[in-house]
């Protein structure tokens, strides 16, 4: 409709208007009664409003919203119709037969356009006014009458109208070469015109006195859109009840231009008299002021409840750990006064059997019941001797635990466990912190004593642990073989023939030179590489399948420190537990594991410290790469795979790392570990090695303690303090070459002839090249039977015996199905908690975004001035391209800045769903606050007609809208190529939906088009009465519908959510790059 000929828009223009001037007279609904003298005219005004009306309200749909409001707010006279009863009394009675008939209305208003669409304000020639003819009343503001002469009906004729000619009633205006009148809109001013001697027009109309006549001013001559004329626009500062009055706005009060009553101020005092618009620049200002107090006080609030609770738990921690020492103290006392007790009851057992033994040789035989009874009475005084012993240690002990928990009841079994008996809280919370805490540092406690007690224990004690450490076991065991196992990439290989296993309960060293592929056999092993041909077969517990499919018990430590920076430490490792733990697990369980990590790998000291990030300052290096370990180490992995774990540790560091993963060992976990050059403690720490050598051959897979024992057969041996791992890795760079004379390059050959494997056959050349050269090479020993070094050595044995039994299990696998972690909702709470404290530790961000878009508000709205004959268009196009730059700059941040973060969550089984929904959950905090942020000064410095809700809720769904957009940048694109992209396309877009030019499906797909439509229908439904001309003028050019703004929301919500689908998406097929 609105891509019609401009001929086509001329004849709509004309029958609205024609309707408006028709139906504001004489169809009001509810009118008071109209009085006698005017009731001739009503009549006739009624009649002219019933041809029309249908028409009208079809064709110009896309600028009346309201019919009926639109209608009395251009033409309700009923409260005052005045200049109708003194027109009658200058006309005499003769006003029916001065009005326009609905032709004259239409050929007045289709003239106003040429063919062309450009605007016309001279009417072509006509019956009454034409070359031939030209009456008086054909002069500007001058009409006629038509006297005796028939009115045609039909609507398309003009009737003659040329006798009796006079100067246009006040209220109404006859244009120039028509001898009609037609009634002024409300909000216009259409006095009677007088000469203005200095300039010779007609105040306060701009047309002149045609030379050689005899008329004098009349009254108005015209009425189009705002550009055009403004001539009858009640000005500003004034209002103009009727057509014919203008009164001066009072003080406390102000009049737009075209106002018909005046407006109060919110503050009286800023409001002059005489005053054009309201200055609320004061309002937006205090506006700004409370949402900063109110930001920081949530800020702040926030921050110090995070500290408050931090500082609870630390204390309930504290004294967890007082009670657990002091309770393990007290374990070890009371173990002390048995043994002691125990020996004095075997002492005295010994003497009276030997004073017995002595009577018996010389005494008959007594009945055996009264000697039973003689004994009992004898181990009772006995037994009491112990009891009164004990008492005395216990009531020593007693009043020292007291003091700290005096309503924790000890006791002690007869295998020494203590048992702790306290009554229940009330209420429905049994279990509080420190009790919890207790609980997991008196098991951490524990075990220390277990670990220094094993340092020293006999034969026996060590059966009798691996028995202990086997019923403990309750993580599903995996044993990993790969089996001719080549990784190519192009013609290059990566890999090549790669035959061994990993065995669960052993730490492998993967070790080699530079080049050698060793991170590559890692993502290799743990089925993360993409993008490569790989052949040969990788096994789980000796069955083919995906590794992958164990993801969930299966940990990988990358070579970088991919931690979340603005997190504490001890935030860190929880949320990995919380999400990749089994759901069923019980807290107290889950505060044990995370708990045992920081102690194990010495993070006590900085549990409550920010992990840093390059631009912040936080825990050192070796502290964060301790962190990257405990990351996978807190869900209890059945295989755990390390990229470089000691890279820039220190000695005592890396052995502390070491030894934590010796102690996951002993729980049955296969741990395989990246190591460059482990000093010799070290390197004694490993159960096994797997040496590789450059273009990814193996040299070696085997036991640490036979590693020498094999290149020995080679000719090769370690010289007097060098470090072995060194000297083999220097021989495998060509920088030492073997006393045996053997070539480096054939080592690979070597260990294949040795294992019994299949030489492949592009390596037949290095077996000739090796000749009949024959190497005393003894048979294939099983080097799988190594046992962890921190245990004497003459108990080895024992230990690898009941290690074997565990490996029997193997052929009975565990359902791995069985760990059931968090379901999505879970995982989408604990993703909402870690990404709300991270926004509340980058609150200065989000300050800064808040005060950038401020700035932006305050800019706009000082230099795109509201004009009203645009409704304030060039304003809100601005707003549009600043309001989506800045939000989607900020959207980029919520994931191009966790990318690494994310796929290391993502391949470690977490939901994607659920992060993406935390992510944009947080988000929608700043989608519903930084409107308001830049209204408050946007609106108060260019005080639109719209309401501030209004604009509120289309600035929410841009906001909505772009932020979707931004995702999608963020997630598909470099972030350098996102915010290239998120600066350029709202400007590119904005440009090309405010272009006349542009193909009309193309403004539909662009966003800026529906935010600006709909900013333009709230102004434009602000603008009635004598603004109707330029609304409809407005809306026709830009392709625009006052209907549209329920639509025009709900299209940029829509986007708002396709983007989002797609950001989603993006993130589950894209790989990382």
């Amino acid at each position: 409709m609105r891509d019609a000929k401009p001929s086509r828009y001329r004849r709509r223009v004309a029958t609205l208007l024609l309707l408006l001037f028709a139906a504001g007279v004489a169809g009001q609904q509810q009118a008071p009664p109209v009085p006698p003298e005017l009731r001739g005219v009503s009549e006739q005004l009624t009649g002219l409003t019933k041809d029309v009306a249908n028409t009208i309200s079809e064709s110009f749909s896309f600028c009346v919203a309201d019919p009926v409001e639109d209608w009395n707010g251009a033409f309700n006279y009923t409260s005052d119709l005045g200049f109708v009863r003194q027109c009658l009394a200058e006309t005499r009675g003769d006003m029916a037969q001065r009005l326009c008939t609905p032709a004259e209305a239409k050929f007045y208003f289709t003239s106003l356009f040429d063919a062309k669409g450009e605007k016309n304000l001279f009417l072509k020639t006509n019956v009454n006014c034409g070359r031939t003819s030209w009456a008086p009343g054909c002069e500007p503001g001058w009409g006629c009458s038509a006297g005796s002469n028939p009115v045609p009906n039909n609507g398309d004729d003009i009737p003659l109208r040329t006798t009796n000619c006079q100067p246009c009633c006040e209220g109404f205006f006859c244009p120039r070469g028509l001898t009609c009148m037609l009634p002024c809109p409300l909000g216009a001013y259409c006095p009677r015109a007088t000469m203005n001697a200095t300039t010779g027009l007609c105040d306060p109309y701009e047309y002149q006195i045609t030379l050689n006549s005899t008329n004098g001013c009349g009254g108005a001559d015209k009425w189009a859109d705002f550009d055009s004329t403004e001539e009858i626009f009640c000005p500003a500062g004034y209002h103009c009840p009727t057509p014919t009055s203008k009164d001066s706005c009072s003080r406390g009060h102000y009049c737009k231009l075209g106002s018909t009553t005046e407006n109060k101020c919110i503050v009286k005092r800023s409001c002059k008299e005489n005053e054009e618009n309201e200055n609320i620049i004061i309002l937006g200002a205090f506006l700004v002021g409370a949402i900063g107090v109110l930001l920081l006080i949530i800020y702040n609030c926030s921050g110090q409840f995070l500290t408050i609770r931090e500082r609870r738990k630390a204390k309930s921690r504290e004294n967890a750990i007082q009670l657990a020492r002091q309770q393990l103290k007290a374990h070890e006392g009371w173990k002390a006064a048995k043994q002691l007790a125990k020996r004095h009851v075997h002492g005295v057992q010994d003497h009276l059997s030997r004073t017995f033994s002595r009577r018996r040789s010389f005494r008959q035989p007594t009945d055996p019941e009264s000697q039973r009874v003689q004994e009992s009475r004898l181990m009772g005084s006995v037994k009491a001797q112990e009891m009164s012993d004990s008492a005395v240690f216990s009531a020593q002990r007693t009043s020292e635990i007291s003091e700290v928990m005096p309503s924790v009841i000890m006791d002690i079994s007869n295998d020494g466990e203590i048992v702790m008996d306290k009554p229940a809280p009330k209420g429905k919370h049994r279990s509080t912190h420190t009790q919890i805490f207790k609980y997991a540092y008196g098991e951490i406690e524990k075990e220390k004593v277990r670990q220094e007690e094993n340092k020293n224990m006999s034969f026996t004690g060590v059966i009798d642990m691996v028995k202990e450490q086997q019923k403990e076991i309750t993580r599903p065991l995996l044993k990993v073989e790969f089996k001719n196992l080549t990784l190519s990439l192009g013609k290059r290989k990566l890999l090549r023939s790669v035959t061994g296993e990993l065995h669960p309960g052993r730490v492998t060293a993967v070790m080699g030179p530079s080049g050698a592929g060793k991170t590559t056999f890692l993502n290799a092993v743990s089925g993360k590489v993409t993008g490569y041909q790989m052949t040969g077969s990788v096994l789980v517990n000796g069955k083919h399948g995906s590794i992958r499919s164990y993801k969930k018990i299966i940990g990988f430590v990358p070579q970088d420190d991919v931690v979340h920076g603005n997190l504490t430490v001890e935030e860190n490792l929880w949320f990995s537990a919380n999400c990749r733990l089994p759901a069923r697990m019980s807290h107290r369980d889950r505060v044990l594991i995370v708990e045992r990590v920081i102690d194990s790998l010495d993070l006590q000291g900085v549990r409550n410290s920010v992990v840093g990030t390059v631009e912040k300052r936080g825990i050192s290096g070796g502290q964060k790469k301790r962190v990257n370990v405990g990351l996978e180490m807190v869900m209890e992995p059945s295989l755990l795979i390390l990229d470089e774990p000691t890279s820039g540790l220190d000695s005592s560091s890396s052995q502390l790392l070491l030894k934590a993963l010796r102690h996951e060992a002993l729980e049955g976990v296969n741990i395989c570990a990246v190591v460059h050059q482990p000093s010799y403690t070290l390197y004694n720490m490993f159960d096994d090695l797997i040496l590789l050598a450059k273009g990814g051959l193996i040299v070696y897979n085997g036991p640490v303690k036979t590693i020498e024992e094999f290149f020995i057969t080679l000719g090769i041996h370690v010289p007097d303090r060098v470090n072995p791992p060194d000297h083999y890795i220097d021989i495998l760079e060509g920088i030492v070459k073997p006393e045996s004379g053997i070539n480096a390059k054939h080592l690979p050959v070597h260990w294949m002839r040795y294992k019994g494997y299949e030489v492949p056959s592009d390596m037949k050349d290095d077996l000739k090249a090796m000749g009949e050269e024959s190497l005393q090479i003894g048979p294939d020993r099983s080097l799988s039977g190594s046992t962890p070094h921190c245990l004497p050595g003459g108990v080895r044995n024992a230990f690898s015996e009941e290690r074997n039994r565990l490996e029997n299990r193997l052929s009975k696998p565990n359902d791995l199905s069985s760990r059931r972690t968090p379901g999505i909702l879970k995982q989408y709470k604990f993703y909402l908690g870690r990404v709300t404290k991270q926004r509340l530790r980058d609150g200065r961000l989000l300050g800064v975004d808040f005060l950038i878009l401020g700035l932006a508000g305050i800019c706009l709205g000082t230099i795109a001035k509201l004009s009203d004959p645009t409704f304030g268009m060039p304003g809100y196009i601005y707003t549009i391209i600043a309001v989506s730059l800045l939000c989607k700059i900020a959207a980029l941040r919520s994931f191009s800045l966790e990318r690494l973060q994310y796929f290391r969550e993502r391949e470690s089984g977490m939901s994607t769903l659920a992060y993406f929904l935390a992510r944009d959950t947080v988000d929608h905090f700043s989608t519903v606050l930084k409107p308001i942020i830049y209204l408050s000064m946007f609106y108060f410095f260019n005080n639109p007609r719209s309401s501030i809700g209004d604009n509120y809720t289309i600035l929410l769904a841009l906001v909505y809208c772009v932020t979707g957009i931004g995702y999608t940048f963020a997630i598909c694109f470099s972030p350098g190529s996102a915010q290239l992209c998120s600066a350029l396309i709202p400007v590119v877009l904005t440009l090309v939906s405010t272009q006349r030019t542009t193909p009309t499906f193309l403004k539909m797909l662009s966003y800026p088009k529906w935010a600006l439509e709909g900013f333009i229908i709230v102004n434009a439904k602000r603008y009635p009465g004598v603004w109707l001309i330029t609304r409809c003028g407005l809306l026709f050019k830009s392709g625009f519908d006052i209907n549209n703004y329920k639509l025009c929301i709900l299209i940029l919500f829509m986007y708002g959510l396709f983007f989002r689908i797609v950001a989603f998406a993006a993130m589950v097929l894209l790989k990382k790059r």
